[in-house]
């Protein structure tokens, strides 16, 4: 048979509020992406004074 506890369908303590949502610049924070960036803006900047200084 179906107990009384079974059909209690109350939640307990309401969930704790979450942190604050994290932006933009939390993201750009992070080392695999500062890396990823740095790597492209070096192959952008060497492929551009490639281009003005050699060609």
């Amino acid at each position: 048979m179906i107990g009384p506890e079974m059909l209690d369908t109350r939640q307990g303590d309401p969930a704790p509020p979450q942190d604050e949502p994290r932006g933009c610049l939390f993201a750009l924070s992070q080392p695999p992406l500062m890396i990823f960036l740095a790597v492209i803006g070096c192959l952008l900047l060497i492929a551009s004074l490639h281009d003005l200084l050699l060609l």
